[in-house]
């Protein structure tokens, strides 16, 4: 990044709050919010470095008009967050009526007994004989993993 904003981000907290919103002015045309010195600093820091290196990915404006529309329309969204996967190498452990069981994470998938399977819950399926959430199975998310 280039020294200078990175020296005009550093400093803006040292600012008196006129001069931020003399700055804000300046930055964004219009007048500033009627925040307190800390927000307007951070704000500020964040259209600085937007100003010199580009604002957001097409792909991520996109997806926040569309956040922002479904909220126009319903008052309310939904946010998926996408469960993190266990790290390649690592071993899931779950006691299950008495008997531990042992997964290894693969990079194809997973090891459980000698066998390769494509997710989780299959082998959750295979443990219990029901369907199950197999991260959630596995205590990697919540809804009745290991205990």
């Amino acid at each position: 990044m280039n020294d200078g904003v990175l020296r005009q981000v550093a400093a803006l907290p040292a600012l008196p709050p006129d001069e931020l919103r003399t700055l804000w002015r300046e930055l964004f045309g219009s007048e500033p919010p009627p925040y307190n010195k800390s927000f307007l600093a951070r704000r500020l820091g964040y259209r600085l470095q937007e100003l010199a290196l580009g604002g957001l990915a097409p792909a991520s404006a996109a997806k926040l008009d569309e956040m922002a529309d479904e909220i126009e329309k319903t008052g309310s969204i939904k946010v998926r967050r996408a469960a993190a996967a266990p790290v390649v190498g690592a071993r899931l452990v779950r006691d299950w009526q008495g008997e531990m069981h042992e997964v290894a994470v693969l990079s194809v998938g997973y090891e459980y007994r000698g066998r390769v399977f494509k997710s989780l819950s299959a082998i959750a399926r295979t443990i219990t004989g029901t369907r199950w959430n197999g991260p959630a199975f596995f205590g990697l998310r919540s809804g009745g993993g290991a205990s």
